[in-house]
């Protein structure tokens, strides 16, 4: 797996387990269920970050070898980091715009 290969499917998969786990953690505020944030994510992970890399090495026709299969599981790890770390710190930074702004207009 090249590098520029590994980092579109980190992106794109870290974006789309991101915007999934919201999905899912708002369906579950709505039916007023307990949930653990992390393990959703993990759970979109394995399947957005793994399902999506053995879609791209379908579609390119990369082989099926040891090392391949070992870059799969890493690969739905850092999708799982990605996604955890990249929401929040996008909230964080947010909200701590928003009180900038709050504190400028006092």
């Amino acid at each position: 797996m090249s590098i520029t290969l590994f980092i579109t499917i980190l992106t794109i998969g870290g974006m789309v387990t991101t915007l999934l786990t919201e999905a899912i953690k708002k369906m579950y505020a709505n039916m007023k269920k307990d949930y653990s944030s992390n393990i959703i994510a993990l759970v979109n992970a394995i399947v957005v970050g793994g399902g999506g890399t053995t879609v791209v090495y379908m579609l390119m026709g990369i082989p099926w070898s040891v090392n391949n299969v070992i870059c799969l599981v890493l690969m739905a790890i850092a999708v799982w980091i990605a996604s955890m770390l990249g929401f929040d710190k996008v909230v964080q930074t947010v909200k701590q715009i928003a009180d900038m702004d709050k504190e400028k207009a006092e």
